[in-house]
């Protein structure tokens, strides 16, 4: 039914004349607009997402309607946006990039940083001055034809961030990233990350909107490629506005004994669905995921999840807390997937779900698929309602209901912030979940 509907809709401005005229504004190199001719042809073909495929069968598409947005005009000059910064402050930042509706407006780097190799800038830019190592790695890992809104994401990205760290380089001060959006605005940016053998980096990245009740529409893509024994540190805080529309793709390569650790913290939109997996490619990869989702209204958050064990003797440790306010709802769809000869795999998920609402659902769905013998994968699930008897002995002690609220949801998603080491993503993070929390039925 969702598809049927959406399809129905004329694209507007997305349609092939309106990918014509966005092509032909653009200074891309020819083997990127080849490209993304290319994808649109698949974009063109494809149907909306069938909500009978196990991904999509949870998300109500009807509210939709692409023709309702523009294609982002890159030629017109942005000016900063009052939409909130919140990973930034206190912090001594190795080079910062900020965006207004999925165009670049700022962007700086540590000299000493640029005189080591490393590249921190404008994906547009990187296309043209960096061409071979972005041709080789941009949409290597995320298939564009997974969906309609990987292809359209594939065929007209408007820009993004591209981090290049080169061998055996460590960028000790973190980089940042601010993407904002107007209201009614789009964002169709794409990060790609780049770490050589040896490598580290911490990236902070964060999306919000210039109102909180702003509309719009975001349609993105992360990739994250890590070379051997290389060390990425990947936070992202999504804080769009609340009747905006949020689809992602977003995907890790590990190499030999690399490490990812990826924190991501869900909060705004009014519907959002990321696809997110990581793929661990070759013998002791590691990756730690820590996920929170704090929804209110009617919000709907899906996080699809995939964490696949390509070789052997590799670490995955995936954990999702999710609270829930008036009628919200969160999907989370975890799989551990396990190829065969993958053996002295470990694997772990785990999704927990606070409910504040009699009205709020979650869905949690862990799964397994191992093909190899000699593994260890456990998983988990738990939900339920904020416990009455907490918030009573709370104020007894002297406590409001909202304080005693409050410090449940702080203890809840304490495992979560004890896995964070970095200081500011944990105190921008637990300001963030306090101004979300209500009072309670």
């Amino acid at each position: 039914m969702n598809a049927a509907l959406i399809a129905s809709e004329s694209l507007g401005k997305f349609s092939r004349e309106g990918f014509d005229a966005f092509v032909a504004r653009r200074i891309d190199p020819i083997w990127l607009t080849e490209k993304r001719r290319s994808v649109w042809e698949t974009f063109d073909a494809m149907d909306w997402p069938n909500p009978r495929d196990e991904n999509w069968m949870r998300s109500d598409l009807r509210g939709f309607k692409l023709d309702k947005f523009t294609p982002v005009d890159e030629t017109l000059t942005l000016e900063p946006t009052a939409a909130p910064v919140r990973l930034r402050d206190g912090v001594d930042m190795g080079g910062d990039i900020s965006s207004v509706n999925g165009l670049v407006i700022s962007q700086s780097l540590d000299p000493e940083l640029a005189a080591k190799g490393v590249v921190f800038c404008s994906l547009s830019k990187a296309c043209r001055d960096h061409a071979e190592l972005v041709k080789k790695h941009l949409h290597s890992l995320i298939d564009s034809a997974a969906d309609r809104f990987a292809a359209l994401e594939a065929a007209m990205w408007s820009d993004g961030v591209f981090l290049y760290v080169p061998r055996n380089v460590v960028v000790e001060k973190p980089l940042h990233l601010h993407s904002a959006m107007v209201d009614g605005g789009i964002d169709l940016a794409h990060t790609l990350v780049v770490l050589e053998e040896g490598a580290q980096a911490t990236v902070l990245t964060e999306c919000s909107s210039e109102v909180e009740q702003g509309s719009g529409f975001h349609c993105g893509g992360v990739e994250l490629i890590l070379g051997a024994r290389s060390n990425l540190r990947f936070v992202s805080l999504q804080d769009w506005g609340q009747k905006v529309w949020a689809f992602a793709h977003q995907k890790a390569s590990v190499g030999q004994d690399a490490t990812i650790q990826w924190t991501v913290a869900a909060m705004g939109s009014r519907f959002a669905q990321v696809d997110q997996q990581v793929e661990l490619v070759a013998p002791g990869a590691s990756s730690y995921v820590n996920g929170v989702m704090f929804t209110r209204d009617r919000q709907h958050l899906t996080y699809n999840t995939i964490q696949r064990h390509c070789s052997q003797h590799c670490t995955s440790d995936f954990l999702y807390k999710s609270v829930l306010q008036d009628r919200s709802r969160t999907v989370w769809r975890g799989m551990i997937k396990v190829d065969e000869g993958a053996d002295k795999t470990d694997g772990y998920q785990r999704n927990d779900n606070l409910m504040l609402s009699d009205h709020a659902r979650a869905d949690s769905i862990p799964g397994l698929e191992i093909k190899a013998d000699d593994v260890r994968c456990t998983h988990g699930s738990t939900s339920g309602r904020v416990d009455e008897e907490l918030i009573f002995y709370a104020q007894t002690r002297g406590f409001t209901r909202h304080e005693a609220v409050l410090m449940i949801v702080t203890g809840f998603f304490q495992q979560i912030f004890d896995r964070i080491t970095i200081e500011s993503v944990r105190e921008a993070l637990g300001a963030a979940i306090a101004r979300q929390v209500r009072q309670v039925d």
